[in-house]
Parts: structure tokens; C-alpha cells; sequence
């Protein structure tokens, strides 16, 4: 297995613990972030305003969310043109617990193809839908919603062929985009139980995260509620 481990080489903090993680993965590998605030370096990007598919995304991307959904898509690219059967993705904030970070090798070794998408959460958030594996405590499910978040995944070659091909254009964040398992066409499923943790407060911050004014919390949180619950309408089906 290959493991791809998105940084961006002037955020100097977190340089540390990126170094780390290719140590630690299975074959890891330092990949420059595409920096969305950067002009030139997303000048090719085809953004929309939420607008694209339904629900409709009720908050402008911000540079570092597309950033973060390039970053992804150019791994995504490289996993295609290596001809990869599949390959860990992981965002430079991630911390694992190497002993259940083993276990959960085997559980992807066994389990994982092209055609997977298995998120590796921080949060353990996500009601199963459908039970797929259980061993040493961890649990790979299909999960009626999707969870957010991007910082540990593996995917495979032909889902990484229809990631791309799907998203051309983009109007939302990528960890949002792929809860439209409707669209995409990609099941989405998560290996939880493998101990890993977000470790962005110890070495810099969040990259994305920005000072909302208290004035706006109120009506941004309604307006997310109302989306989340659009979502939890469009849950994933068991498969057979």
C-alpha cells in the first residue's frame, strides 16, 4: 500500500508531525497541498456558489476549502495515473495510534479494492447502516450519513476515476461533497475503532477553521441544521 500525506511545505508547524506520518505509513509519501489562496494555483478551478446539486451548500467556499478539495483531487489524479489499486490518503494534522493503526492495515488489506472509498474518521460519529467486518474492537461499516472530515482515507483507482470525473466543478467542501453518495455514485464506508486523533491545536491550528462574528453563529448553525437534515434523508442502503 501507498500512503499520500498532504502538506504544504511553508506551514512550517506542522512540518513535524507530516514527517512523522511518512515515517509511520506503509510506504508514505509528502504531497504538496495546493494552496487556495493562491490565484495562479486554482485559476483552472470551475467554482460555483452552492448551486450546483441539492441540497443546495448554504456557505461560500472559503481559499483553504479549495485548497483542501484540490489537494485531494490531485492525489485522486495520482492514484490514477500510478495505477494504484488503492492507496491511504492522510491530511498533516492526523496522529495515529500505531498499535490499532496495524490492526487496521489488515482490516484494509483484507477488505479494501479498487472500488472502495473508507474513510479512517477522528470522530466516531456514524450509525451503520451495515456491519462489514469486526476485529480487535474496530468496526468497517457503511454508514446511513456520511461523516465529515477528510484526514485519513483510502481510496481506490476506480473510486478515484469517478471522484474526478465527478467533480469538474465544485460549489462545496470536498468532505461534503462526498456525502452525495447519490451522485457520486461512490459508497462511502468507515473503519471505525482505530484510534486516531486531530492534532491540528498542537501545531499551528486549523487551516480551514476562520472568526465567525457571534452575530452570524446563530443563523449559520440554522441554516447547517437545515442542510444536515436534507442529508439524513438521502442515507445509505445496505448493500447485498
Amino acid at each position: 500500500m501507498r500512503s499520500f500525506i498532504i502538506h504544504m511545505s511553508s506551514s512550517t508547524a506542522r512540518r513535524h508531525n507530516a514527517e512523522q506520518l511518512c515515517a509511520s505509513l506503509p510506504n508514505g509519501e509528502l504531497v504538496e497541498a495546493v494552496n487556495g489562496r493562491d490565484p495562479q494555483q486554482i485559476n483552472s478551478v470551475d467554482l460555483h456558489p452552492g448551486s450546483l446539486y441539492r441540497p443546495h451548500y448554504p456557505f461560500a467556499l472559503r481559499p483553504a476549502e479549495i485548497g483542501v478539495f484540490q489537494s485531494h483531487r490531485k492525489i485522486w489524479q495520482m492514484i490514477v495515473d500510478q495505477n494504484l489499486d488503492y492507496a491511504l490518503i492522510t491530511e498533516d494534522d492526523l496522529q495515529i495510534d500505531p498499535l490499532r493503526f496495524a490492526s487496521a492495515l489488515q482490516i484494509l488489506r483484507t477488505h479494501a479494492t479498487a472500488d472502495s472509498y473508507i474513510r479512517l474518521p477522528v470522530k466516531q460519529r456514524e450509525k451503520p447502516a451495515q456491519v462489514l467486518a469486526e476485529q480487535d474492537g474496530q468496526y468497517l461499516i457503511l454508514p446511513k450519513t456520511i461523516g465529515l472530515q477528510c484526514i485519513c482515507q483510502v481510496v481506490g483507482g476506480k473510486a478515484a476515476q469517478r471522484l474526478l470525473a465527478a467533480t469538474s466543478s465544485i460549489d462545496r467542501p470536498v468532505d461534503t461533497f462526498l456525502q452525495l453518495h447519490w451522485l457520486t455514485n461512490q459508497p462511502v464506508h468507515a473503519l471505525l475503532g482505530v484510534g486516531n486523533r486531530e492534532v491540528a491545536a498542537q501545531i499551528g491550528g486549523s487551516t480551514i477553521q476562520s472568526h465567525i462574528p457571534a452575530r452570524h453563529k446563530l443563523a449559520r448553525e440554522l441554516k447547517r441544521g437545515l442542510y444536515r437534515a436534507r442529508l439524513w434523508a438521502q442515507s445509505q442502503k445496505p448493500q447485498p
